[in-house]
């Protein structure tokens, strides 16, 4: 096979090599950011809410987890145990009035972190009329659009490209808003992320997208499923600057979405970040997780436990861990009391069928 001539000596001009751009560094910007200052500093009453906030999820979620055992809750039901600081550190940086989330069939943590009333949930959950959506939710597909929380979706990965949706939306209203779009380890090798992220970032959505990696997607280690672990760096064929987060740390998420959220307000389009987390329960009610030992889940339990991190900051900043139990009652009493408004709420009417069903009208 002849060889390729050269262009010494034959006065072609040699390609040009192009000097390294200020833009080609961007892309790990934010996470120097982070880096250079990585935890929130809140004053007392500020842990003492997020506190609160993850202690409700942890109690809601294990009161729904035995619901579902007694079968007062149908379907699948995803639980968010373990991954609390996540919703309450990125959701406490939002503005309530003016920006959206939208996220997977994860959804209670969500919105509890979002100040919706756990009872209204609770009632979701069990198909009750009184449920946030009218009973016709459940546990995955649940919405308040007067909380500008969009879902709540069983496709696995959809709600990505909703969430540049609405990422378009506030950009076309000029309204200000931000969106803020969950999805997990596993979505993360859905095709549609990635037509998502283009769109995103040549149009410069406002949006914030979230992987929440735990780790097991629905059942396989990420190693075992996932080319690049380092879903923060996915971004990068599209200029979307990443970030690495502790998902167990409140104080580290919510530094970080201040980082991200600073940007985004700015008019530079999308930042993907990675929250690296870690669920005690399986994938649902119905995986009995037997592609990790009991050792690990304990291990991460004792250890990086997101409540007794925070506990612990709020012991070293004076706090008596007698107000603490009152948290945890206060809390526990709030948590029945949803189940039992729940229980006792009826069913949707039947002709509750025919309502919000789109016909021939757009």
């Amino acid at each position: 096979m002849p060889k390729a001539k050269s262009d010494a000596g034959s006065g072609a001009e040699p390609a040009a090599v192009v000097p390294a751009q200020d833009e080609d560094f961007a892309l790990r910007s934010l996470q120097e950011a982070l880096e250079a200052d990585k935890r929130y500093k809140p004053s007392k009453e500020e842990l003492l809410h997020f506190y609160e906030q993850m202690l409700l999820i942890r109690r809601f979620e294990e009161r729904a987890g035995q619901l579902y055992g007694l079968g007062l809750i149908g379907g699948f039901c995803h639980l968010y145990i373990g991954q609390e600081a996540v919703a309450v550190g990125l959701q406490s940086a939002l503005d309530g009035e003016r920006d959206s989330v939208i996220t997977g069939y994860r959804d209670h943590g969500h919105m509890l972190a979002y100040g919706i009333d756990p009872k209204v949930i609770m009632a979701e959950l069990t198909g009750r009329a009184a449920g946030i959506s009218r009973g016709k939710g459940g546990s995955m597909h649940m919405f308040s659009v007067e909380h500008k929380f969009y879902g709540g979706h069983g496709i696995v990965g959809a709600q990505v490209s909703l969430g540049a949706g609405l990422a378009f939306a506030h950009k076309y209203r000029e309204d200000g808003g931000v969106a803020m779009a969950y999805f997990g380890d596993g979505a993360a090798n859905q095709g549609q992320v990635y037509e998502s992220f283009n769109m995103a970032a040549l149009w410069k959505l406002p949006i914030i997208f979230v992987i929440e990696n735990n780790g097991y997607a629905m059942g396989t280690a990420v190693k075992r499923g996932s080319a690049e672990t380092h879903f923060y760096r996915r971004g990068t064929a599209f200029r979307i600057p990443g970030m690495q987060v502790d998902g167990m740390d409140v104080l580290e998420v919510r530094k970080a979405a201040e980082v991200a959220l600073e940007y985004v307000r700015a008019g530079n389009g999308p930042v993907l970040m990675e929250l690296n987390t870690y669920r005690y329960r399986g994938h649902s009610m119905s995986d009995p997780a037997k592609y990790r030992s009991r050792e690990e889940v304990q291990d991460v339990r004792e250890k990086r436990d997101p409540i007794d991190h925070a506990k612990n900051e709020l012991i070293a900043m004076g706090v008596d861990e007698a107000a603490l139990k009152d948290i945890d009652k206060r809390v526990r009493a709030a948590v029945a009391e949803s189940a039992d408004f729940a229980e006792n709420s009826p069913e949707p009417e039947a002709a509750e069928l025919y309502t919000d069903v789109l016909v021939e009208r757009y």
